[in-house]
Formats: C-alpha cells, structure tokens, sequence
C-alpha cells in the first residue's frame, strides 16, 4: 500500500515554548493597567471554579482581573523599592504567592470590598476538599436513582441491589464524616445526592491606591497595615530579571 502524503512524523523535540515575547506582553499590559486604574486589589480564590470565576469578570467588564504567573506579575510591578513601577508597588508584589490574583479597577475601596464581601457561591466539592457535615443513607430504597445507576453506585463503593427495579441499599452507609478529607468516589457520591459542601468567594487582601498608599486589609474591610508613598524603602534581594521560567 502506498504511504499517504498526509502520514508526516513530527518531532516533539522540535516543538517551540512560548518564550519570552509572551511574558513581555504580560508585563506590558500589567503596567498600562497599573497606568489606567485608580486601585489594585490582591485576592485570592476560595474553591477555585473556572465557569464561577467568569461570572465575576462579566459582572466587572469595567475592570480587569489577572490571575496566574505569579513571577511575571511581581516583576512586572517591581519586586524591590529600587526597581518598583510605582511607588509601594513592590509591596503588592511580595505578596503574589500561591493561588492569588490582581484586580485593577477604578471603583471604591468601600464598593470592592462590599461586593466580593456578600458574593459566595456554593458547588459541589472534589476529591481533597474537607466534608462540612457527615451524610448517612439508611437501608432502603433510593428511589432518586434510576435502575441504571445501580452498577454505577456499586463501583463507588454502596453496597446496593436491584429489587423490582428499584435500586437499594442493603445496609446503612456512612457516605462521610465531618472534616473529613474527601475522597474521589465520596466526592462523587456527595454530588449525585446533590449536597453541595464547597463553596466559591474570592477575598480581599490588600489594596494599592495610585497615590502610592498600600494597605493590607481584614476580612471586614478595616485597615491592619497602611503604608504611604516614600516608606520602606528597604531591598529584599529578589531576582530583578525575567527569564523563561518564570510562570
């Protein structure tokens, strides 16, 4: 037979990373928004879903959200006094670690602060999340699950059966404890029987006002740590180049 012209071998090792162009452009744009809005707010993300997320960045088209490539962010702003875009700008930075983010906006202090306040939504959660309340079956018939479901069940680990059609539970099951860490098939089990344990928000951790005041704020919005243009002025010895690993 022939070999088909459309047959090609590609070499992965010939593949191209997105190099340094892209981080040069994360950069440049982190730094027209520190230009462009009045405020930039750290949060971080509670319970991270994707489809929740952009609900929020619909409800705040006016404002513009980063999230992701910590490294890039913090050098974008600067990561020592010396070298910072704006003044305590590398303040904001130091504190880009882990699963947080950057809000830029032009809105309030107060009006940020009391609406990521009130907003929270809750899901189903996943393997590795914690158990808010233990959930208990009694032996019986559970007839919110169609027959079909019944193997499906038994893989998960219930002992159940088919009777006249009905799926049942041979014996009480303990499907988990409170503040227990959950596991796949728990977490599975938890969503068929619709309760939700998890819950979305995103919290508010500190602020920097285009003036070069940073704050570091609590839960109820009240001021724990406020630093003004000019102070600290203090190196904290961080890499002051960005190279292609920075993510």
């Amino acid at each position: 037979m022939p070999k088909s012209k459309r047959d090609r071998r590609v070499a992965l090792t010939n593949t191209r990373k997105k190099g340094l162009e892209s981080k040069q452009k994360l950069v440049e744009e982190i730094q027209s928004c520190v230009d462009s809005y009045a405020r930039i707010f750290l949060f971080s993300v509670q319970d991270m879903r994707n489809n929740k997320l952009k609900d929020v960045r619909n409800h705040w088209k006016h404002s513009r959200f980063f999230l992701g490539k910590n490294k890039v962010m913090s050098f974008a702003l600067g990561r020592r006094p010396e070298n910072e875009y704006r003044d305590n700008l590398h303040k904001l930075s130091a504190k880009l670690v882990g699963n947080v983010g950057l809000l830029f906006t032009n809105q309030s202090k107060d009006e940020v602060l009391q609406w990521f306040g009130d907003f929270s939504e809750e899901d189903y959660a996943r393997s590795g999340n914690k158990a808010a309340v233990t959930v208990a079956l009694d032996e019986g018939p559970l007839e919110q699950f169609p027959f079909s479901m019944e193997p499906h069940l038994r893989q998960l680990g219930l002992p159940t059966t088919l009777k006249k059609g009905i799926v049942h539970l041979l014996s009480d099951y303990k499907v988990c404890n409170a503040g227990d860490t959950l596991t796949p098939e728990q977490a599975r089990i938890l969503k068929l029987l619709g309760h939700q344990m998890a819950e979305f928000h995103i919290a508010i951790d500190s602020m920097w006002s285009n003036d070069g005041t940073f704050e570091v704020l609590k839960k109820d919005g009240n001021t724990k740590v406020k630093v003004t243009a000019g102070d600290g002025k203090q190196s904290d010895g961080e890499d002051d180049e960005i190279d292609d690993e920075d993510q």
